[in-house]
């Protein structure tokens, strides 16, 4: 078995929330449009502020993704949201707000967080001390 590191376990978590923005959009099925798309000039292609132009994920990182997302299972709800909320990059006095705690206490329960997770990934428990 690898030992994992925080840094190791954050990182993972932020590819995974980046690999999660650039898979391609899911519309609601049932629903379409009959109108004629419309055929736009070269020119007008880079100026329309609708259009994303993002390169999807490798089948490895969709892959890693989903190792990833397995690992939240180990954490609590607030867990979830506070290491999710950190690997899309907010900030810490954004994230201090949402749970209403300082951004020191915040920092410390995300590394608690990754501290079950890294403890799983390394073979030992699931407990989390409060």
């Amino acid at each position: 078995m690898a030992e994992w590191t925080l840094d190791e376990v954050a990182e993972r978590f932020r590819e995974a929330a980046e690999t999660a923005h650039r898979l391609p959009k899911v519309g609601v099925q049932g629903y379409f449009n009959t109108w004629p798309a419309i055929k736009r000039e070269a020119r007008e292609l880079y100026t329309d502020p609708d259009r994303v132009l993002r390169f999807p994920p490798t089948p490895e990182a969709i892959d890693r993704m989903e190792e990833t997302m397995r690992w939240v299972l180990w954490l609590e709800e607030p867990q979830r949201h506070l290491v999710w909320m950190r690997a899309e990059e907010w900030g810490w006095q954004d994230i201090a707000r949402r749970f209403g705690c300082d951004r020191t206490t915040a920092w410390r329960r995300w590394q608690r967080a990754l501290g079950i997770v890294v403890g799983r990934l390394s073979g030992g428990s699931a407990r989390s001390d409060r």
